[in-house]
């Protein structure tokens, strides 16, 4: 199978294609991932945090023994345009979204694996060998 944009199951294509041959195992590692890339729906980038704390008054039962925390508290952090924006989510909206941050998290490690496979490509090309 070469490597390309465009590769079809039956071996051809339908765009242009480079020179470099895949063996067995790259190939379908390839298609796994590309298979899976596939069933991934819409991503939110970003951490999501849920936060107990303490307040500052003295008489609070947060202060108490045993302490009862105020919270949970759910917020959502991401970046735009270089600058940090926080979000604060309720409890809905965080079981909601929660599959947009797993799909996230699981394109980005598709995203290294097929980095990973890229530079495996390229050190077992023999024209790389100096």
């Amino acid at each position: 199978m070469y490597c390309g944009t465009m590769v079809t199951s039956d071996g051809g294509s339908s765009g242009k294609l480079s020179s470099v041959r895949l063996n067995a195992r790259q190939a379908r590692s390839l298609e796994r991932i590309r298979a899976e890339l596939a069933t991934l729906g819409p991503c939110l980038p970003g951490s999501v945090v849920v936060r107990t704390g303490r307040c500052g008054k003295e008489a609070c039962v947060c202060r108490g023994d045993p302490p009862r925390l105020h919270g949970p508290f759910r917020s959502w952090t991401r970046k735009v345009q270089r600058k940090t924006v926080t979000r604060h989510l309720s409890e809905e909206e965080l079981a909601d979204y929660q599959g947009f941050f797993d799909n996230d998290r699981r394109l980005k490690e598709l995203l290294k694996e097929l980095e990973e496979l890229g530079l495996t490509i390229v050190e077992a090309d023999h024209r790389s060998k100096r």
